[in-house]
């Protein structure tokens, strides 16, 4: 191995020491499994990388001819709208083939990860994820919505417990109307971020949820006697999570100092303040908002970079931690 290749694994060794001992073989599996077929598809991001280049410039020279002559001519800000659509749709064009090849090589990366747990990855999630989905919805663990995306779909088992893992991007069509009756139609995120579906060793005896973002959860309280505030061991904790359940005794059994000092860390290490979850039946369900999971890194450097798997891994990592606290 040269000095150089020794420089470029460095990065991916300080990773995987601070991952679980169940990592510690991925540096072999990287030179062995992913880095040569890195490789042969690094060719393919350069070429796809020059052939946006031009489409994007083209595309922005094109638009500012439409936009300048336009507005010469016709003396109207209309062909500047028009001549930023034409511009923008060619640069989106254009940078397709860059997309397409990060898709190939989050392939290349992920799907050996996977293997290598006894995991089934889906860059599209299945029909079961739509399912799960419903299920957090009638929970009240993610908001109603008019349009969803699932994917990066994980499937299979952790300590003897069956788990499915994806994440959506939830939207909703809101419709405005001005003072002249003209109405207007747009898009608006209201969800975007993981799931957890995780098979319970119990069935449990109520239904107990918990959230750190109050909001979803306030009316609650006001349906009636079948749902109650539970009562935490932990009174610090008590102030900064909403709890609700519908059996107290099952909610302190389920609640833990230990339980709830895990979601903490867990809402650290995805960078989010709205976790939810909720004990119910069979299963226990995870809403995390937050940013996107198993991504294969800039486009703009060099595929075969030790650190985009390093990153994986680490996601890989914080998905498993979630259930192995909530698995327990």
């Amino acid at each position: 191995m040269t000095s150089e290749q020794t420089d470029k694994l460095a990065g991916l060794y300080d990773r995987l020491a601070k991952l679980p001992d169940e990592f510690s073989d991925f540096s072999h599996i990287y030179q062995t499994d992913i880095e040569p077929a890195l490789k042969e598809k690094e060719a393919d991001r350069q070429a796809a990388w020059r052939k946006a280049r031009m489409i994007i410039a083209a595309g922005l020279i094109i638009g500012g001819l439409i936009a300048l002559g336009g507005f010469y001519f016709f003396r109207s800000i209309f062909p500047i709208a028009i001549g930023a659509m034409a511009g923008f749709g060619l640069g989106n064009w254009g940078y397709s083939g860059v997309r397409a090849i990060g898709r190939q090589a989050k392939q290349i990366m992920v799907q050996p990860i996977a293997q290598r747990f006894g995991l089934t990855y889906n860059e599209l999630a299945s029909p079961a994820a739509s399912t799960h989905l419903d299920a957090a919805r009638g929970l009240d663990l993610v908001p109603r919505w008019d349009r969803k995306h699932l994917e990066d779909e994980i499937i299979g088992e952790r300590n003897g417990n069956g788990f499915e893992f994806f994440e959506a991007h939830l939207e909703q069509r809101r419709t405005t109307r001005d003072s002249r009756g003209n109405t207007q139609t747009k898009w608006v995120t209201v969800f975007h971020g993981q799931c957890w579906i995780i098979n319970s060793p119990k069935t449990f005896h109520g239904t107990t949820k918990v959230s750190r973002d109050s909001g979803l959860f306030n009316a609650l309280g006001a349906m009636g006697s079948k749902w109650s505030r539970a009562k935490l061991e932990d009174p610090v904790f008590e102030k900064v999570w909403e709890v609700y359940t519908t059996d107290q005794v099952e909610s302190r059994y389920l609640l833990t100092p230990d339980v709830m000092q895990a979601l903490v860390e867990l809402e650290a290490a995805f960078k989010s303040q709205k976790l939810r979850c909720a004990f119910h039946e069979d299963r226990i369900y995870v809403a995390a908002e937050g940013g996107d999971l198993f991504e294969p890194g800039s486009m703009m450097k060099s595929l075969d970079d030790p650190n985009r798997v390093g990153e994986l891994l680490e996601d890989f990592a914080r998905v498993f931690h979630l259930i192995d606290e909530l698995g327990k």
